[in-house]
């Protein structure tokens, strides 16, 4: 007797559940990631609200040419790098080094109360982070120039000086983020085998070998997929903290404008929409060859940590 063929229907009505629990998700990304995708003509036109996005003549490359010869790419690119670079290499410092703390500390009430204290700032808005940053870096009244001329010294114009702010990002940005990498981390060194540790004690082990030799080998595969999916966002700035912590004070934009406060900033004030656009694909573009390499590379070395 012929054997029935299982096909593609087969399997959608056998895991019907697991497809309607998945549904939410899908339309999310198709909504907003996938329909808005067709707003990428506007990088190629000269928009007119008469024509619309699709009704607007077509420019060729001139969007990009105004973005390049306006000196502002390769100053929005570049700040945009290396702020991501160093809010990777930092905060996945920090959290692992927290989350191996954490999971040493004997105590398990102690245990809860600091991951509860060091997760909270995750929930404070970027609006109330910026409040508080100019409480505490405001040149007359701000808490940091209060002590300073308080010990007789002399006040610092944070808001006017632009090398001071990539340190004042990178430190809030760890600041904020610890708790919830830490969790993160914490949850892979909880699943590693106990046995191993046991025998690495009885063996004579002491707690900084065990960490060297069991704990940071067995994060590596946690490490490589969170950061892959940080470097495919490596050209894109997060909006909320750069604008809330900078605004627009022209002063520090040497140092704090990225790609995403010049995209909004272009469309505010000077309405260039077709520009705007033409930013935005070419930040869209920067990350997904990032992420390709990056991918490539973590292949090479071990194709079962790889995201594709």
């Amino acid at each position: 007797m012929k054997q029935k063929q299982h096909g593609f229907w087969d399997d959608v009505k056998k895991y019907k559940s697991l497809l309607f629990m998945l549904t939410p998700a899908v339309l999310f990304f198709l909504l907003f990631a996938y329909v808005p995708m067709a707003g990428i003509v506007l990088a190629f036109k000269q928009f007119n609200y008469t024509g619309g996005v699709f009704g607007s003549p077509w420019n060729g490359l001139d969007n990009f040419k105004f973005f390049f010869d306006s000196g502002d790419a390769w100053r929005v690119t570049r700040n945009t790098a290396l702020y991501n670079i160093a809010f990777i290499v930092v905060n996945n410092l920090l959290q692992i080094f927290a989350a191996i703390l954490l999971f040493e500390v004997a105590g398990k009430w102690f245990r809860k109360l600091t991951q509860t204290m060091l997760f909270l700032p995750y929930f404070i808005s970027w609006v109330v982070v910026g409040a508080i940053a100019y409480n505490l870096f405001n040149f007359d009244v701000g808490t940091v120039n209060v002590l300073l001329k308080g010990l007789g010294m002399q006040p610092i114009d944070i808001y006017n000086t632009a090398a001071y702010w990539p340190f004042i990002l990178v430190i809030v940005s760890a600041w904020k983020t610890l708790g919830y990498g830490t969790i993160m981390y914490l949850a892979a060194i909880t699943s590693i085998d106990t046995e191993m540790y046991e025998a690495a004690e009885i063996d004579g082990a002491n707690i900084f070998q065990r960490i060297m030799k069991i704990t940071i080998p067995n994060l590596f595969p946690t490490v490589i997929i969170l950061v892959l999916l940080a470097i495919g966002n490596i050209f894109r700035g997060d909006f909320g903290m750069f604008y809330n912590m900078v605004g627009n004070n022209g002063l520090l934009f040497s140092s704090t404008d990225v790609i995403d406060t010049f995209v909004f900033r272009s469309l505010t004030t000077s309405n260039e929409i077709g520009m705007s656009a033409a930013a935005g694909f070419y930040q869209s573009l920067l990350g997904f060859v990032t992420i390709m390499l990056a991918n490539y590379a973590v292949r090479k070395y071990d194709k079962d940590r790889a995201l594709f």
